[in-house]
């Protein structure tokens, strides 16, 4: 079997084309294919089996470079149904929901897909991802989405339903959520998790995270539980130019986060007897 090397171009991969000006340009390679843009055009076959990061020139002769595009460049220039994520809240569902690899994932909406092939990624072939999501149409252009950026989704396990009527699964490690009114699902995800299992949700208002918020409080069965949101603010750094760039990617949305407990004022965990007691049972056992 012949080795593919890493460092070039093959066909079907996905390519990140950026003009002198920063503009992106996100394509995936065939042969006998052609780029057009405004810059002229660049034929497929200039880039097959030649180097990633590499220069290429139009054929009105404005250069390109070449580079794989992140997991974040495909997501926020995929094909899209309803309002996708954006790769900063990606990043922190997956560390604040604390996915891991191996875990069982329990997701609420579908959507374009980003955020299920975000937790795809994070649970690894060893784990699972099952999302419920009311909506058929969307399917198509998800499951699209999610085998573009996931090698083997075959992990994944879709559920044409409503996550508000319940969730069928149980002793799941993680809940997250990207639905509308998450906090109609809370006794279903307190039935589900497991002692100890996190959910997370996002929201884009602070009035919906408010009534979530009151829900898990009200359900008694969740602790821990925090609200935040995420700012995101490059710089420009360019000989004695120092500052924050014009634009920034500033409220996006709110991630809630909780842990499933034992309901306060339910039975205690069983205590250890005091150190004292089991010395004097000893003493009483020897004599």
């Amino acid at each position: 079997m012949t080795a593919i090397d890493k460092n070039c171009f093959q066909p079907q991969d996905m390519v990140l084309l950026i003009d002198r000006k920063g503009r992106r340009y996100l394509k995936t390679l065939e042969a006998e294919q052609v780029f057009h843009s405004h810059l002229g055009r660049l034929y497929h076959d200039q880039l097959i089996g030649q180097s990633v990061g590499g220069w290429y020139r139009t054929d009105k002769g404005h250069v390109l470079l070449a580079v794989r595009p992140t997991f974040g460049d495909f997501v926020t220039a995929m094909p899209r149904g309803p309002q996708i994520i954006y790769p900063k809240d990606l990043g922190n569902i997956v560390i604040f929901a604390d996915i891991f690899p191996g875990a069982t994932v329990i997701e609420g909406g579908l959507g374009s897909g980003a955020l299920t092939s975000a937790l795809l990624r994070a649970v690894g072939p060893a784990g699972r991802v099952i999302t419920y999501e009311i909506d058929e149409k969307w399917l198509p252009k998800a499951q699209r989405n999610i085998e573009s950026l996931v090698e083997d989704p075959s992990n994944l396990t879709i559920t044409v339903g409503d996550i508000y009527q319940g969730i069928a699964e149980r002793d799941v490690d993680r809940v997250v959520l990207d639905v509308p009114e998450p906090w109609q699902a809370v006794e279903t995800i307190g039935d589900a998790l497991v002692m100890g299992g996190r959910m997370l949700s996002f929201l884009p208002t602070i009035l919906q995270v408010h009534q979530l918020v009151t829900a898990l409080e009200d359900d008694g069965r969740f602790q821990l539980i925090d609200s935040f949101e995420t700012l995101l603010r490059p710089w420009h750094l360019k000989d004695r130019s120092v500052r924050p760039v014009h634009r920034m990617i500033a409220h996006s949305g709110f991630l809630t986060t909780a842990v499933r407990c034992q309901p306060r004022g339910g039975p205690p965990a069983q205590e250890s007897a005091p150190a004292n007691d089991i010395e004097h049972e000893n003493q009483e056992t020897s004599a």
